[in-house]
Order: structure tokens, then sequence, then C-alpha cells
């Protein structure tokens, strides 16, 4: 790290890997990197030589959807996190439609992933920035009766 003429150091702010940091930390990253390999992991297993395949037949073709599917909801939560809930609900049932379509969802390691996967993004939540030291709180809303006038009692 650079340090400055008092001997302090200091972290570029505007570096590339503070943007990354921010990019990573502003959606569910992990969650949908875990899914995503889950999603490939499920898809490759029955993408085996053409030998296997013609025995395999019809019964590959689940498995490469659920994984390409399942590689989408990973991408797509890191492109529109807003959506992490709904992504992770469908990832999770996805990941254990697999367990029983696809190979034993791509020997177990592909629903495992995917389920962990899901709930990490169901279970991420958006960090608010923290408040430079000395400011002051938002101030609070005023009450929504406020200034009305008083109606009496009996009338």
């Amino acid at each position: 790290m650079p340090s400055t003429a008092d001997g302090t150091t200091h972290r570029a702010v505007n570096g590339p890997r503070a943007r990354w940091r921010r990019w990573r930390r502003g959606r569910p990253f992990w969650g949908g990197l875990l899914t995503v390999l889950a999603g490939v992991e499920i898809c490759a297993i029955p993408l085996a030589p053409l030998e296997v395949m013609l025995h395999q037949g019809i019964a590959g073709v689940p498995s490469v959807l659920l994984g390409i599917v399942m590689a989408m909801l990973g991408i797509s939560v890191w492109v529109s996190p807003q959506y992490r809930a709904l992504a992770g609900v469908v990832t999770t049932l996805i990941a254990a439609a697999a367990l029983v379509m696809s190979n034993l969802g791509g020997f177990l390691i592909g629903t495992l992933a995917g389920i962990v996967g899901g709930a990490m993004m169901f279970a991420w939540q958006p960090v608010t920035p923290a408040r430079p030291a000395g400011s002051a709180p938002p101030a609070e809303p005023a009450p929504p009766h406020a200034g009305a006038p008083e109606h009496p009692a009996g009338a």
C-alpha cells in the first residue's frame, strides 16, 4: 500500500480492485457463482463422449436444460440483484428437481451446490452505505396528523 508523508497508509478508492469489490458487494455474488458452477456441473455430466450419449438417449435433455437454466439464474442475479428472492427459490427448486431428473443431480454435487447457492441468493440483503463520521442522522419524518386542526370530541 502506498504511504503518505506522515507514515499512514491509504487504499486506492477508485482503482480496479475497489470497483470490483463495490460491484461484487452490491449483489449476491457468491450465491450466483455457486449457482452457475452447479448449473455447469449438472449440464456437463450428460455431455460425455458420443458413445455414452447414444446409450443415454433422451434422458440427457433434462440435465442440459436444468443446467442451462440454473446457470442463467446465477448470471441474472448478478445483473438484476432485485430479483434475488425469486431466483433463489427457483434455483433451489430446480436443484432439487435435478436430483431426480439428472443423474442424481450431477452426482449430488450439483444439487447440493445449487441448493446452497439458491439459499445464499435468497438470504442476501443489500448493505446500506455507512454514514461518514460526525454526520447527523437523517431527520425523523413528521407524523401524518401534525398541523391538522383538533376537532372537539362532542362535534
